[in-house]
């Protein structure tokens, strides 16, 4: 049996990183993924959207330099969680548990802690590839 899911949308909202008590990061987020043909009606959207959870490194790529509006493709797989809410109501939820996430534009300038390249740089420094701490993958080289 297969469960795979690939997806390319945008990101809904800020990626949330959180650490379980054992240490682990995780990281929760949300896409919007186009629909193929628009919709006829006016109720419908044009648009699917997806919850994601992404583990340890994945978390970490993604809480660092992904932010809301980006364009992401998302692999991984389908799992669903079953709960009782505070009111006693069973839920059950859908969310891809992302093996792979990959930014595919470039961060806007404008963008919350989304700028390009650096703002400045140190008197001295000569060198054009920015220090360990302050690698963008996206800013030009």
């Amino acid at each position: 049996m297969i469960n795979r899911i690939v997806l390319v949308g945008r990101l809904t909202r800020d990626p949330e990183l959180r650490t379980t008590t054992t240490g682990k990061n995780f990281v929760n987020f949300s896409i919007a993924v186009n629909k193929r043909i628009k919709p006829t009606g006016a109720d419908e959207r044009d648009a699917d959207f997806f919850n994601v959870k992404a583990w340890n490194q994945t978390a970490d790529y993604v809480s660092n330099y992904l932010t809301k509006g980006r364009l992401v493709s998302v692999d991984g797989r389908m799992e669903s969680r079953k709960y009782t809410d505070k009111d006693g109501n069973n839920r059950e939820i859908w969310e891809v548990v992302a093996d792979n996430v990959h930014g595919l534009d470039r961060p806007r300038d404008d963008a919350p802690g989304g700028g390009g390249a650096p703002q400045s740089r140190p008197a001295g420094a000569a060198s054009s590839r920015p220090a360990e701490d302050e690698y963008d993958p996206f800013a030009d080289e």
